[in-house]
């Protein structure tokens, strides 16, 4: 079954209850587009007597189509639920999993009525309230502390983790990507070449991509960022751990830090994360720090772009701390 905002409503009713997801007298009202996903088909399902919603990962990206990416991603995803249910903490920041269809490559979320995600925190003069920024710290600090008894046999999920590679590592840094950053900001082509020129810098994305790609010991979301978080009536809540994989915290602690600093943050949520982040002494910052300035970059010159609401001489601003952050310390 291919999921569509055009679905007959009849058909979608036969699935939900040959899923065993909605009682026998049970229909379909309504199928809505819950917001905007980037990798996968996401609808809000209305029926007479719930809501809930339907995920389903097609074989490309959905917001671009033309980009192959691995169905099994959301068996991956289905782990992570199945995972974290070991940690009253983290289940409760997060919508329950009511079914998976191995199948039809399909998961079923328990649906937060009136969500919207984080990304209006891109906005100028928007930011994370103070119980907000403790509950975004205090999921990542329960997430990399998850027994490792409990991740024995987590999947690898490597070829999602490959594409990933490939939009953070490579493509912003190649000369030939077909991207003209002047469609997006007049100007910011000029100074990704830059960038995409500098071979020492190259260099250094290269050694860090294949850390990404490394196994670790902590279990990561994969993809924390405020596009993956929701404001609920039952408070903040995380979505989408399609990206998870067991590997180095550096990596999501540095993604964390590189979207506190493009949302313009101010300096004392960065203090409080450093300080309440639970980094013990195996814990690299410098790595940390390295993570955020390709995160940054990428996100500034690559294809993944954010909502900012920045000028081009406040995005330099920022390619250049990335370039420090990156540059400072060796390997």
């Amino acid at each position: 079954m291919v999921l569509s905002y055009q679905t007959n409503k009849d058909q979608l009713t036969s699935y939900l209850k040959g899923q065993h997801l909605i009682d026998k007298e049970d229909e379909v009202v309504q199928m809505e587009k819950p917001g905007e996903g980037n990798m996968n088909f996401v609808a809000r399902i209305i029926t007479k007597n719930t809501q809930l919603i339907l995920k389903q990962a097609n074989p490309y990206v959905q917001k671009y189509p033309h980009i192959a990416a691995p169905t099994e991603r959301l068996l991956v995803e289905a782990r992570f639920y199945q995972t974290i249910v070991h940690s009253k903490g983290l289940a409760s920041l997060m919508p329950a999993l009511l079914g998976v269809d191995k199948d039809n490559h399909i998961l079923a979320l328990q649906n937060f009525k009136n969500a919207v995600d984080y990304s209006f925190l891109y906005q100028k003069s928007s930011f994370l309230t103070d119980a907000e920024l403790t509950q975004v710290i205090d999921f990542v600090n329960q997430l990399h502390q998850m027994p490792l008894d409990k991740l024995e046999g987590y999947p690898a999920n490597h070829s999602l983790r490959q594409l990933n590679h490939e939009h953070l590592f490579r493509y912003p840094f190649q000369l030939d990507n077909q991207l003209d950053l002047n469609d997006i900001q007049m100007g910011l082509q000029d100074i990704a070449l830059r960038y995409i020129t500098d071979k020492t810098l190259r260099l250094r994305i290269v050694k860090l991509g294949d850390l990404y790609l490394s196994a670790d010991i902590s279990l990561l979301h994969g993809d924390y960022y405020p596009g993956s978080w929701l404001k609920t009536e039952q408070g903040f809540k995380v979505i989408d751990p399609e990206f998870s994989f067991v590997g180095n915290r550096e990596f999501e602690i540095g993604v964390l830090i590189a979207h506190l600093k493009m949302m313009e943050a101010p300096t004392q949520h960065l203090t409080k994360l450093s300080r309440e982040y639970m980094a013990d002494r195996g814990f690299n910052w410098d790595l940390c720090h390295q993570f955020t300035g390709v995160e940054i970059i990428r996100r500034i010159i690559g294809l993944a772009q954010l909502p900012l609401h920045l000028t081009l001489q406040e995005k330099e601003v920022l390619l250049k701390q990335a370039y420090r952050c990156i540059m400072k310390k060796t390997l």
